[in-house]
Parts: C-alpha cells; sequence; structure tokens
C-alpha cells in the first residue's frame, strides 16, 4: 500500500504582500476595536461607541415597516416591486440618498443634489473610495490634521497615498501650518490634493474650530485649489444648548468640501451605513458628479450598500420627520452628562497633580489626558490586568512620538457610576506611576 505523504501547508512570505499590512495604523484599528473584549470585566474608556441605553430590538421592526410604508405610499411601489427593494441587489450608489439629501438640508442647512450622495458601507468606505479616486499618481499627497482618525491613516497606506501632518491649533487647526505644509509639499513636487479633518469634537482631541477659522479655511481652499473631506461623526453632540456652529459644507459655496457622513453614532452602528456628498462636477463633455465617479469605484469594491441596512436607518429617518437631530433628542442628553462626569471627576482626582492635564471639549465623546510618563501598550496591559480600567493611548493618532505621553478618555458608552468607578482605577493608576 503506497503511503501518500500529505502536501506541505502553504507559508506565505510577509514581504510578499503589501506593506500596509505591517503598518502599525492597520494593527491600530483592530487594536480599538477589540481591546474591550480582551478584558471584559474593565471599565473601558477606550472606544468611541455609542450608548445602548437606547437600542430596542423592535425599534428595527418598525423602522422597517416604516420604509416598507413609504415605498408604497410615497415612491408608488407595488409588493413586487417592494421586497425586489428591500431583498435584491440595489442601486450602487444607494437607495435612501433622497432621505439623507433631506436630512441634511433641514438638520445642516447644506442643500445638495440627492444623486450627489452616495450611500456606502459605514463613512469609512465613504472615506476609501474618495482617497481612491483622488490618488491620481506618485505626486499626490493627502493632508491630514494630527493627531489623526486612524481609519483615514489606515485607508491612505492601502492606497500608498502618503499622508502628510498638519498642526492642530486651539482652534481645531493651524492654519498658517496648513499653509506651509502646501508649501513644502508643492517645493518637493508634489501636489496636495486634500486635507482631511473633523471639524467638531474631533476623534481624537476634542478640539472644535471656530466660525472664523472655518471661514478662513474655506478661503485658503479656494486660493490653494485643495479639497476639504469633511468628517462628521459628533457634530449633534453639543454639551450645551445653543446653536451649533454650520459645518464647513453648509458654508461652501465653490464645492470645495467632500462631506463625509456617518450615521454610527446618530442611528446606530450595526447597519454600517455612510454616505459622502461628493457634488464636485467632473471636466468635459462627459462629466458629471464626483459621487458618479465615486459609484464606480463602488461597484467593484462592495457592489452596493446592503438595502436592508439602508431601509433600518431611512426608517429612522422617516419617523422622526426627516431630522437626525430630532431623533437623537435622548442621546444628546445623555454625552451631555457624561462629558460633564467625565471632566468633572478628573478635575476632583487629578487637579494639581504635576505633569497631569487635560482639555475641555465643548462636546462629543472624547477627552485628551496628558501624563509625565509614556501611555503605551504595555501600561495598557497594566492598567487593565492591575487595576480594571482601560483608555486608547494617543499614539494610535500620531505616527510619531508627539502624543507619547497622552492618553485618550471616550465617555459615551459609560454610566455615569462607571464613568466615576472607572476613574477611581485611573487615579491610582496615574498616581502609582507618578
Amino acid at each position: 500500500m503506497t503511503t501518500v505523504e500529505p502536501a506541505a501547508s502553504v507559508r506565505l512570505d510577509p514581504a510578499d504582500l503589501h506593506a500596509s499590512l505591517r503598518d502599525p495604523a492597520l494593527l491600530s484599528m483592530n487594536f480599538l476595536n477589540e481591546v474591550a473584549n480582551r478584558f471584559p470585566d474593565a471599565i473601558s474608556f477606550a472606544p468611541g461607541r455609542p450608548c445602548e441605553d437606547t437600542f430596542d430590538l423592535a425599534d428595527l421592526h418598525r423602522y422597517l415597516d416604516a420604509y416598507a410604508d413609504y415605498l408604497t405610499g410615497t415612491k408608488g411601489y407595488d409588493r413586487t416591486r417592494v421586497h425586489r427593494e428591500l431583498f435584491q441587489y440595489g442601486r450602487t450608489k444607494g437607495i435612501v440618498h433622497e432621505l439623507i439629501a433631506r436630512q441634511l438640508a433641514v438638520d445642516e442647512g447644506i442643500t445638495v443634489d440627492p444623486e450627489a450622495v452616495l450611500v456606502t458601507v459605514g463613512a469609512q468606505e465613504a472615506l476609501w473610495l474618495v482617497l481612491r479616486a483622488l490618488r491620481a499618481s506618485d505626486r499626490d499627497v493627502v493632508l491630514a490634521v494630527a493627531p489623526t482618525y486612524v481609519g483615514l491613516t489606515g485607508a491612505a497606506r492601502l492606497l500608498d497615498f502618503p499622508v502628510h501632518p498638519v498642526g492642530e491649533g486651539p482652534d481645531g487647526v493651524d492654519l498658517d501650518d496648513l499653509l506651509a505644509r502646501i508649501a513644502a509639499a508643492r517645493a518637493e513636487g508634489l501636489r496636495p490634493r486634500a486635507l482631511y479633518l473633523v471639524p467638531d469634537f474631533s476623534n481624537p482631541s476634542g478640539l472644535s474650530m471656530t466660525v472664523s477659522s472655518r471661514r478662513q479655511l474655506l478661503e485658503i481652499a479656494a486660493e490653494q485649489d485643495l479639497l476639504l473631506l469633511e468628517d462628521n461623526p459628533y457634530g449633534f453632540f453639543q454639551a450645551v444648548e445653543g446653536e451649533r456652529p454650520p459645518t464647513l459644507k453648509a458654508l461652501d459655496t465653490g464645492q470645495h468640501v467632500v462631506y463625509l457622513g456617518s450615521l454610527a453614532k446618530t442611528c446606530f452602528p450595526g447597519a454600517r451605513v455612510g454616505f459622502a456628498v461628493a457634488d464636485q462636477r467632473i471636466a468635459g463633455p462627459d462629466g458629471g458628479l464626483l459621487a458618479d465617479e465615486l459609484s464606480k469605484a463602488k461597484s467593484m469594491l462592495t457592489v452596493n450598500t446592503p438595502p436592508v441596512s439602508q431601509a433600518l436607518v431611512g426608517g429612522m429617518l422617516l419617523e422622526h420627520g426627516g431630522s437626525l437631530l430630532r431623533a437623537n433628542q435622548r442621546q444628546i442628553g445623555i454625552y451631555r452628562r457624561n462629558l460633564d462626569c467625565l471632566l468633572r471627576g478628573l478635575s476632583r482626582r487629578l487637579d494639581g497633580l504635576e505633569g497631569v492635564g487635560w482639555n475641555t471639549p465643548a462636546g462629543g465623546f472624547f477627552v485628551g489626558v496628558t501624563v509625565p510618563f509614556p501611555v503605551t501598550d504595555e501600561l495598557l496591559d497594566i492598567a487593565a490586568n492591575r487595576h480594571g480600567v482601560l483608555f486608547t493611548p494617543m499614539r494610535h493618532f500620531h505616527d510619531s512620538d508627539v502624543a507619547a505621553r497622552q492618553m485618550r478618555l471616550s465617555c459615551s458608552y459609560l454610566s455615569t457610576e462607571q464613568i466615576e468607578t472607572g476613574l477611581d482605577r485611573l487615579a491610582k493608576l496615574i498616581t502609582e506611576r507618578i
């Protein structure tokens, strides 16, 4: 009887895979998603997740019914077409684009052709598609306000799109540094295509731009022929009552802003629905909208955004008269309470400690804390195992060591009782290390 030796298993050399797969930026996203699961008993200030107190399974059924009723009552679809809309592959650009355009008009004062709205699998896909379209040659670079959302850095790495950091000033963006970075890039023969930023309660620092600085930035974009990639997941979540500052897109009269929208925080992340407003015109006799160009790439990436997910967020919009601001009144109250609890708690426990400080955001989910010792992933393991508390080392949002002694605390996911207990544990860690 002949014995057949088993074939040797394939072992791939990491050097034969794309270099981005070894980049720390790509490790960071998995780290941020999984760290809380590794330490289930720890109180976690790490994830920027929405509060779960408002989740209800019954809502999903109601939202789906509301959207189906909209298709029959408003759009005039018969039963067969409704089933096809929800069960089949859908339109690449999305099926709730009209509802999103209506929401932008109601909540943000943004008037846009629904055809300029591309519905995506989360805002992350929208970001990737825009970067893919803008990376036309090896001369192209993207600018990003640092510290920077790690999803931008990782997506750019996958596309071999160099990211040049721009300083973050007290008003969110250091405009002088932006001009200097543009000039330096062009002096090297490079072409800065766009600036990525989060103008409202940015991730990770929590800083926001003033209205004056927003207008100045738009002037710079026009003068420098630069697109602005405005990411706005947190704009509704002000810490106090009052008029919200206009988005860059609402102020944009020259179509210099590509608006990246996420419904993860304002609807729910499980739907994985985001969008891009890309109303820039493409030159030439066959020119259309940038959104149409992005949809070509999307058709080869995810084919379409799941219609059932779109129907759920569409139903939520319909139930609240097209307004996400109205739909999020309870959440806004929770996040205001939590941010106030976090800031007051830090002050009670850490005020006066040498080398320890933090910023005071005007809203959003995040607070940046500075300490007089390195904040590493190894320290995070110590914090989790010995003290039962988690945070995010700010180094995950920088390519340099500029944030080596900083941590990001997120308060969105916790109750006030958890925040207080977590701060007790964090204060013990900090005083111990000092």
